[in-house]
């Protein structure tokens, strides 16, 4: 089976350079046309120029392909907005939606000031919020769309020194879980990558081997599986130097306590049977684990 893009459209934010870049180009090597979005910021979210868009533009036209530039900043959404209209009035319609813009302003949390956690949130955030918003009717118009988040290890797992940038990581894996649900009857699938690559806002932090083992050409063929039309929905692909892993938030099974065994000591005393790994899993939509505890507590009650 050859997954092909012939057709589709395609939006990729911070495609200026690494990942996005990447993804970019593969997407329009599979024939898809391609909306290259960068607002060219420095690592840190300042400055800009559209050039860095407009170079990976040239060089999938230099190959045949079909792509446009804009340089909206997806913190902004009128910007945002403007760029979906350009898209739809060159190509017609989206049909994939890749969030991969981001900055970094790292600190430890006691020196981090509120307009540095704020603003790693308005570019990763609220830039992934801000783009979805702006393709959603059009997706669900349409009957198909296709849009994958870009978390990572430090939202899912931690990592000192990223509070914004953790905080900012994980929400989009909570985001992803409500849009699946409520993009499943009009065949939207949202999915999300966890990427491990050498990009500017790595290369400061690992030596050159690691760098070279971990190119961001071989993170790129999880998010095209991701977009494609027979795509899972609601998946965290972890990849990265051509390794893929599946990750989910995990839940043990619910221990229960009667009323008179109430108290934190308790608690303290059973936390091992509490947090026995071996009963774990995962749960398909909140309201699934919510029956399950009130299930536990009825048993209870009547047994």
């Amino acid at each position: 089976m050859s997954i092909r893009f012939d057709g589709r459209v395609a939006v990729v934010t911070g495609a200026g350079a690494g990942l996005g870049r990447q993804h970019a180009l593969a997407l329009a090597a599979r024939g898809a046309a391609v909306v290259v979005n960068d607002f060219g910021a420095n690592r840190d979210g300042t400055g800009g120029s559209s050039s860095a868009a407009q170079a990976v533009v040239e060089e999938i036209r230099a190959t045949g392909g079909s792509a446009i530039a804009h340089g909206a900043d997806v913190a902004d959404y009128t910007q945002v907005a403007d760029m979906v209209a350009q898209a739809m009035a060159t190509f017609g319609r989206v049909d994939i939606l890749i969030n991969n813009a981001g900055i970094l302003r790292d600190k430890s949390f006691a020196k981090m000031d509120l307009a540095e956690f704020k603003t790693v949130l308005d570019v990763h955030l609220m830039g992934s919020v801000h783009c979805t918003k702006a393709v959603w009717d059009i997706m669900r118009e349409q009957k198909y769309g296709r849009i994958v988040m870009t978390t990572s290890a430090a939202g899912l797992y931690g990592n000192f020194g990223q509070a914004n940038y953790g905080a900012a990581k994980m929400a989009l894996v909570g985001l992803m879980n409500v849009l699946h649900q409520e993009g499943v009857r009009s065949n939207i699938r949202v999915n999300t990558i966890a990427p491990i690559a050498a990009t500017r806002m790595t290369e400061a932090l690992l030596p050159a081997d690691a760098l070279d083992a971990i190119r961001p050409e071989r993170v790129t063929p999880g998010v095209l599986f991701l977009c494609s039309s027979d795509a899972p929905s609601r998946v965290v692909l972890s990849a990265g130097g051509g390794s893929f892993s599946v990750a989910a938030v995990m839940e043990t099974a619910p221990c229960h306590l009667r009323d008179e065994e109430l108290t934190p000591e308790t608690i303290a005393r059973r936390f091992d049977e509490i947090a026995d790994w071996s009963s774990a899993r995962a749960y398909s939509e909140a309201g699934e684990e919510v029956q399950r505890f009130i299930n536990s507590a009825v048993e209870a009650l009547r047994g």
